[in-house]
């Protein structure tokens, strides 16, 4: 860690209580800068289309948590691309590239930006040593002229401009978390590490906040995967990132030194069962907690305490486990004010929880209070309804009001739908631990993060292909999220194939009523020199996946790609992660009800402006692929697109692979807002097309010559 990031905050020892789930772990600040750029912090504006803020220089040397994230940290085809770029004396031309997903993570309608602060100091450190460039030399051609070397030895990110979605913001497919611009060969370059430090940052931080809406606000979640994590960095990466998402402490004590993620955690089963009941204390003697006093024997009175309870319970005074006593006693001398019990090593009711009531209770005619009980197996939500029966009944009966309300913990292998369980209303669940299904994904354990370059030169640059939803939107973007006033609902598409049909389109089978001020409406994305979109009027956007354009006048109107690093300089300090976890929450209750369903939700709408559409048809001339789904027009009256008038059409380039004795469904086809501006062409006669009409509209295609006409060869 770097000088800025030893600020310690005082610790709850230090305060004079400590709690084990509840054990502060401190707070790291934010990448600083200072001077002039610190001062103009609160005046810079926070997307594209304002003044330069300034900026300090970035520091070269690595974080110590981020030295495994190096430039070497990629694929041999980045190296082999930038040795082509260098003898082709195109590695200082500028190019802009976009990171995004393609369809939200595990079939639910949003997800979580995170990651920037990694990749902030990645640029920041990004430097091939001799050492890596002695390594290319040996996997690259022999003929590689040495002056390529030289080349690679002086490369950095001072040239890198870094635009992106801060930490915590909600992230919807197609819209950029990343816009990285720079010299050709340095972005592509970064393509693999960027990827690796975003996506899973994002995964996990969706991942927690997804079990924080299960679980609701007052539960609290312990993220305990460590031993269950892909790798000490993936471990880290899951500490992390699942407190920004939600969760309220981490079992990861390196997460709590390099990050400032809370750490908190109680005992194991070994420690038990290490215990035989032999074990004499070299000192059982315990102080009261108000302060001086007599030391009483902990031990005897434990025992003493311990006929009462069994009396009580029915139990006879030998049942309960007297190694398990001895470890209790011995934990509790460790930790008075942070007394714990696991209760499930032999038995829950007739050791476990007699043992723990006996020490609770000694500890209790002393001053202390225990701090909570935790279950390893069987029914938790049954259990945790009996011991909080027996809490009740044994504090009613030695008048220790505290011990109602003693905090039951849980764990063992908790997934979502256990979790919604063990949230469920009547729940005497406190504190839930999860491990394995939130460090590691299981229901989809890849974001599917993509980087696409946009633009070279200033020149607009657009990726095809075969599959209409991997097909990338041309020109560096601006994005913008577009709010509406109270209880207003966004738009919602005609047009709604069934998600497993078309994972990517917008599903409207849901109502969507917001009950909070700035309502959701949609994303809008828009080429980087286009007016923004104004507050208070008009604005038509084509919806991804909609069958017609739609028009929208927000009440509010943000910007959602801050400017991070421009020109290799920081321009601003990183917020803490606690800040990034503060954000993620907010952001989450912006969420309609509709949108926060984990099954079936209502997927929010991302759309484009009407400056796409030319510069798609200037890009693709002859049309899309053959994959593609290309929307009909018409002119209206009045000038007006109208899509109705005409027949659905599609386009096949490659007409012999088409088996036509198999009928087409329109069900089974889906678009983007960029396919409104490809050439139609009549599919009159291709079986199950017959009779089909469009419902779209659009206003791209006036003017547009017709097929066959105008030096334009006819599609087919």
């Amino acid at each position: 860690m770097t000088s800025e990031e030893q600020t310690h905050g005082p610790t709850q020892a230090q305060s004079g209580c400590w709690d084990p789930l509840v054990s502060g772990g401190r707070q790291a600040p934010p990448l600083a800068v200072t001077g002039f750029a610190a001062r103009q912090r609160a005046s810079r504006g926070p997307g594209r289309g304002g003044q330069s803020p300034a900026a300090e220089p970035m520091a070269a040397e690595p974080e110590p948590e981020g030295r495994a994230a190096g430039p070497l940290l990629s694929d041999l085809y980045h190296i082999t691309m930038a040795l082509g770029y260098w003898r082709a004396g195109r590695a200082r031309d500028p190019a802009d590239f976009e990171l995004f997903f393609r369809a939200c993570p595990f079939g639910g309608a949003f997800a979580l930006a995170a990651g920037l602060r990694d990749c902030v100091r990645f640029l920041r450190s990004f430097r091939l040593r001799d050492a890596d460039v002695q390594f290319l030399a040996s996997v690259l051609p022999p003929d590689t002229e040495p002056a390529f070397f030289d080349h690679l030895r002086a490369l950095d990110c001072s040239g890198v401009t870094l635009r992106a979605l801060p930490e915590g913001s909600l992230a919807f497919p197609g819209v950029p978390l990343l816009q990285v611009s720079g010299p050709l060969l340095v972005v592509q370059l970064l393509e693999t590490p960027l990827l690796c430090l975003v996506s899973y940052a994002s995964l996990i931080a969706t991942n927690a906040a997804r079990l924080r809406l299960i679980a609701g606000p007052e539960k609290r979640l312990l993220e305990m995967g460590l031993r269950r994590a892909q790798g000490p960095d993936g471990g880290l990466t899951a500490s992390t990132y699942s407190y920004l998402g939600g969760f309220d402490a981490s079992s990861n004590m390196l997460a709590g030194q390099l990050r400032g993620v809370p750490v908190a955690g109680t005992l194991a089963h070994s420690f038990i069962t290490s215990f035989s009941g032999t074990e004499v204390s070299p000192d059982p003697m315990l102080a009261p907690a108000a302060g001086p006093g007599p030391r009483v024997d902990l031990a005897a009175c434990v025992e003493a305490w311990l006929e009462r309870v069994c009396v009580h319970l029915g139990l006879g005074v030998h049942e309960p486990h007297r190694g398990e006593r001895v470890a209790f006693v011995a934990y509790a001398l460790a930790f008075p004010q942070a007394f714990y019990g696991l209760l499930d090593t032999y038995s829950v009711q007739r050791s476990g929880l007699p043992n723990f009531l006996a020490v609770a209770l000694a500890l209790g005619q002393l001053g202390y209070q225990a701090v909570g009980v935790r279950l390893d197996s069987g029914d938790l939500l049954q259990q945790a309804q009996e011991i909080r029966g027996v809490f009740r009944t044994i504090a009613a009966q030695f008048q220790v009001p505290w011990l109602e309300s003693v905090p039951i913990a849980v764990s063992n292998n908790i997934d979502e739908e256990e979790l919604a369980r063990l949230a469920q209303e009547g729940s005497e669940v406190n504190v839930i631990g999860i491990g394995t299904n939130v460090v590691t994904c299981p229901r989809q354990p890849s974001l599917g993060c993509v980087y696409k370059l946009v633009s070279v030169g200033g020149q607009p640059r657009m990726k095809l292909t075969e599959d209409p939803e991997k097909q990338t939107l041309p020109g560096s973007k601006a994005a913008f999220r577009l709010l509406g006033s109270d209880g207003e609902a966004p738009p919602t598409p005609r047009w709604s194939p069934s998600r497993s049909q078309a994972p990517h389109v917008i599903l409207g089978a849901h109502p969507t009523t917001h009950t909070h001020t700035g309502s959701l409406l949609l994303d809008v994305l828009q080429l980087a020199e286009e007016p923004p979109p104004q507050a208070g009027q008009e604005l038509r956007v084509w919806p991804r996946g909609a069958r017609e354009s739609c028009t929208v006048r927000p009440a509010h109107v943000e910007p959602l790609l801050r400017l991070w690093v421009q020109q290799g300089q920081l321009c601003e300090p990183l917020p803490s992660l606690a800040e990034s976890r503060a954000l993620a929450q907010l952001s989450l209750r912006c969420l309609s009800p509709a949108h926060r369903w984990l099954e079936q939700p209502a997927l929010y709408q991302v759309g484009g402006g009407p400056c796409h559409q030319p510069t798609v048809r200037a890009l693709c001339p002859h049309g899309l692929p053959s994959s593609s789904l290309l929307l009909p027009t018409a002119a209206g009256p009045g000038g007006q697109t109208d899509c109705r008038r005409r027949p659905v059409r599609i386009l096949w380039w490659r007409l012999p692979e088409i088996n036509m004795s198999h009928s087409l469904s329109p069900t089974t086809c889906y678009v983007s807002f960029f396919h409104l501006a490809c050439h139609p062409l009549d599919c009159q006669g291709l079986p199950g097309w017959a009779g089909i009409r469009s419902q779209s509209k659009s206003s791209c295609s006036q003017g547009r010559p017709r097929p066959g006409q105008g030096g334009e060869a006819a599609p087919c």
